[in-house]
C-alpha cells in the first residue's frame, strides 16, 4: 500500500514531470534543437546518373522572440553549410501566430534569406500565411503579395504555377512550384465560405517540354493525392508535423487526410512526397516530439 509520503512524492513528480514536459515544448522545442533531417533515395523517374543534393526550408514564420533575422541568418549559415547543388523554399514566411513578442516584417526576414546559396540557385513557392497576413491581397483576391515582391527583392525567384529547368553535369530536370491551395481566406461578404487557392497542377505540369524528371514544391500537401507518377519526388510543409507527434502519431494535423501526410517520407503507388516538420509554428509555440528541421535530400 503507497503510504502519505510515498503518495506525495508521486504527485509532486508527476507535476515536476509535466511543468518541465510544457518547458520543453513551448521555451526549447520551438528554438533550440533545429537539427538536419537527412533523405537519400532514387524516385521514379530520376536518372540513375543525375546526383543532386536537395536542401528544403519550411514554414520558419518569422517573429520575435522564436525566430528573429538573426536566428534566420544562422538556419541560413547552415543549409549552405550542407553544401547543397539546389536550395527550396517552402512557404509560410510570415508568423503564424500572435503570441509574439514582436513582429518581423517581410523586408526583415527576406534580406536574412538572402545570404541562401546554391549552384544551381534557390527558389520558393508562398504558404498560406503569406497570403492570409497580407490584407491587401486578401481584399483584391490577386497579388502580387507583400511576401512574394520581398523574395523577389533579394534575388529568390517565387514559383507560383511555374516551372525552371535547370541542369546539373548535362542532365536536366525541372523545379515546378504551385500557387497556394488556401489562399484566400472565407469572406461572406463575398459569399466565400471555404477557403480558395490559386493552384493549377495540370496548368504547371502543362508547362513543361520535355520528359526529364520533376521535382514538385507544394506548401500544402493535400495535392499529392492529384500528383501524377510524372513527378519524380513532391516536396511540402505546412502541417508542423502537427507540432505535437508522439509514437509517429499527431492529434492535429492541417490536413484533410490527418496523419496520411501529417510528416516524412511518404510512398503511394510509385510516387514519392517528403513532408517537413517545417522551422516556426502556428497558432500556438508548442512543439513536441518533432524538432525543427532543415531537409537534406539527396537524389540519384
Amino acid at each position: 500500500m503507497i503510504t502519505r509520503r510515498g503518495f506525495l512524492r508521486l504527485v509532486g513528480g508527476s507535476f515536476f514531470s509535466i511543468v518541465s514536459l510544457g518547458a520543453y515544448a513551448v521555451g526549447i522545442g520551438p528554438v533550440l534543437l533545429t537539427h538536419v533531417k537527412r533523405y537519400n533515395l532514387a524516385p521514379p523517374h530520376w536518372p540513375a546518373g543525375l546526383n543532386l543534393r536537395v536542401v528544403a526550408l519550411a514554414d520558419i514564420h518569422a517573429c520575435r522572440p522564436w525566430m528573429t533575422p538573426q536566428r534566420i541568418v544562422a538556419l541560413a549559415a547552415e543549409a549552405n553549410a550542407l553544401q547543397p547543388d539546389l536550395i527550396v523554399l517552402l512557404g509560410d514566411y510570415t508568423a503564424g501566430t500572435r503570441l509574439v513578442t514582436g513582429w518581423v516584417g517581410v523586408a526583415e526576414w527576406a534580406e536574412a534569406l538572402s545570404g541562401l546559396r546554391a549552384p544551381l540557385g534557390v527558389f520558393s513557392v508562398l504558404g498560406n500565411h503569406d497570403w492570409w497576413t497580407d490584407i491587401r491581397a486578401q481584399r483584391a483576391e490577386a497579388g502580387p503579395t507583400q511576401s512574394r515582391k520581398a523574395l523577389e527583392h533579394v534575388g529568390i525567384p517565387v514559383l507560383e504555377n511555374d516551372v525552371m529547368r535547370l541542369e546539373k553535369d548535362g542532365q536536366g530536370f525541372w523545379v515546378a512550384g504551385l500557387a497556394d491551395q488556401l489562399a484566400l481566406r472565407p469572406n461572406k461578404a463575398k459569399a466565400r465560405h471555404s477557403f480558395q487557392g490559386f493552384d493549377d497542377l495540370d496548368g504547371t505540369l502543362a508547362k513543361i517540354s520535355n520528359s526529364e524528371p520533376i521535382i514538385l514544391l507544394a506548401h500544402e500537401p493535400d495535392i499529392f493525392t492529384k500528383v501524377p507518377s510524372r513527378v519524380s519526388l513532391t516536396l511540402s510543409g505546412h502541417t508542423h508535423g502537427g507540432q505535437v507527434r508522439l509514437f509517429g502519431y499527431s492529434p492535429v494535423v492541417p490536413s484533410a487526410y490527418g496523419n496520411r501526410f501529417a510528416y516524412g517520407h511518404v510512398v503511394e503507388n510509385d510516387r514519392n512526397l517528403i513532408v517537413s516538420g517545417g522551422l516556426g509554428f502556428s497558432i500556438l509555440p508548442v512543439r513536441l516530439g518533432v524538432r525543427p528541421e532543415i531537409l537534406q535530400i539527396d537524389l540519384g
